[in-house]
């Protein structure tokens, strides 16, 4: 069985191909037509799907009527003339006109990319993000695949929804730039961030800890917000709204563990690529589970693994992110080293793309740790604003030498981290200041032999040259761009930018 998971129209559309059982491919839409978080999918895009053979059958991450339902609740009538994923791919893609499909619940298919991409049998789902169709958040519980709904908070409320409305707020762009803010908040001053949670806490949020809200933040805050302005500076805002999601979250995941008596979390949605919350969460479960793609562009592979899962009984296989266009030839560990020894910036592109926002070794922009200029140059040529530090990549068997990792109460700190999906205080911060954020933490990035043995070999190789054992490791693109895909970005990258891309290695 052949199943194409779409997830489009709203914002970071992307697709995913499951051919008995294996998960063959799965890229953003914006990789293609080179537009920043393009809701639309696009011919190159299906074209390259397509390549995996004709599909079975075509599945959809959300029910459109339903979506058109709660805006006319609100008074929104203009949504009604927006096409559904559904009828926009058979309106502009032909060729998969007259395939069977079917449209999954939107949480339903967040909580199946988590699942099945997962190690566990048994274990504990919790879905925040913006807005499904009527769900902002939902807890279920997960037995052999089996997915059961166990709480739902319904719009207007939403964590998603509040976040974003700050990250409007202090003039960034919503659905985009929440990373930004939850960076910004280790800037903000401690008492002005307690009083700005408390306003926040009794203007914005029905009880002491819940997600209920008193308002509709779709509506943004500039009109009925205005006294968060007084005194206070975007940082400490974004410290207090940062401190309030974190602390929402973290007694959701206690309602989650309560629900289901699981010591085991899958996490997904948008609001779980905050990995400063998402490292609270060991306080309450053991052990956590966030796909690389938690969000939206992630229920492509939810839909797609939930429809092949309810067809066969059985579950996808999952090995690892690198899921998207192939660049082909040797992993260029030698034209990295040496660049490396020379102490320039350089980018990787080479094998098979990252499925999800984040660069994981295979279109990544990489440098020396060490040293205090790689910050600023590194910020330069990213176009990113200059307190912005960087992740770092990591040997596994380092990590806890180099990092006080996570850890559940009981247990070890954790050492598999392959997804950047959790923060961690460094030890040693003058040693490594561009991977060092403020408030003495890095985002980081773990590696094995078997996670991804070619980056795993550069490290190593680095490791034993210098005694360093880690790398910078931020994403090949230029703020508001999309993420290097091809060889053609590359080199169009690295004319324009003045940056070696490496693609391959000599043979």
């Amino acid at each position: 069985m052949r199943v194409l998971g779409i997830s489009s129209q709203f914002h970071d559309a992307a697709v995913t191909v499951v051919d008995d059982g294996k998960i063959v491919f799965a890229a953003h839409s914006e990789r293609y037509s080179r537009v920043k978080n393009d809701p639309f999918l696009n011919k190159d895009i299906i074209k390259a799907a397509l390549a995996y053979g004709k599909p079975d059958k075509v599945v959809y991450h959300e029910k459109h009527w339903a979506k058109v339902l709660r805006n006319l609740t609100i008074g929104n009538f203009g949504f009604i003339k927006e096409l559904s994923a559904k009828k926009w791919v058979k309106k502009f893609y032909p060729e998969l006109k007259g395939i069977p499909s079917k449209t999954y619940w939107h949480h339903e298919t967040h909580a199946a990319a988590g699942v099945f991409t997962s190690d566990f049998d048994e274990c504990a789902v919790m879905v925040i993000d913006a807005i499904g169709e009527f769900d902002s958040a939902t807890i279920w519980h997960c037995h052999n695949g089996k997915l059961t709904k166990k709480d739902s908070v319904w719009y207007p409320s939403s964590l998603g929804l509040f976040y974003s409305a700050i990250t409007a707020y202090v003039g960034l762009k919503p659905m985009e730039d929440e990373y930004i803010l939850m960076g910004m908040a280790a800037y903000g001053d401690d008492s002005k961030a307690e009083q700005l949670q408390q306003l926040i806490k009794d203007k914005v949020f029905a009880d002491e800890t819940g997600i209920k809200t008193k308002v509709n933040l779709q509506k943004g805050f500039k009109e009925n917000f205005f006294f968060l302005r007084n005194g206070y500076t975007d940082f400490d805002l974004a410290k207090a709204a940062q401190w309030e999601v974190e602390k929402r979250i973290s007694a959701y995941a206690e309602k989650a563990y309560e629900l289901t008596g699981s010591t085991n979390l899958v996490f997904m949605g948008g609001v779980a690529l905050n990995c400063v919350a998402n490292s609270n969460l060991f306080d309450v479960f053991d052990n956590i589970h966030i796909m690389p793609n938690p969000g939206d562009a992630g229920s492509s592979l939810g839909a797609a693994a939930l429809h092949y899962y309810n067809a066969t009984g059985r579950r996808v296989e999952w090995v690892g992110p690198y899921l998207g266009t192939k660049i082909p030839g040797k992993y260029p560990v030698n034209k990295a080293l040496d660049s490396l020894r020379k102490g320039h910036i350089f980018g990787i592109a080479n094998g098979r793309a990252e499925f999800g926002p984040r660069s994981l070794g295979n279109r990544s922009l990489v440098a020396d740790p060490r040293g205090h200029e790689i910050q600023d140059r590194m910020n330069i040529i990213k176009k990113r604003q200059k307190f912005r530090p960087f992740a770092p990549m990591i040997l596994e068997q380092h990590v806890n030498t180099i990092f006080e990792m996570p850890k559940a109460p009981g247990n070890p700190p954790i050492s598999n981290a392959p997804y950047m999906q959790y923060v961690a205080k460094c030890k040693w911060p003058d040693m490594f200041p561009a991977i060092v954020h403020e408030d003495g933490t890095s985002r980081v990035q773990t590696v094995n032999a078997q996670q991804h043995p070619e980056l795993f070999e550069l490290l190593t190789r680095w490791y034993n040259e210098t005694g360093c054992p880690l790398l910078v490791n931020t994403s090949l693109n230029i703020k508001g761009q999309p993420i290097v895909d091809s060889v053609k970005d590359a080199e169009d990258f690295s004319e324009y930018y003045g940056v070696d891309v490496h693609t391959h290695d000599d043979e």
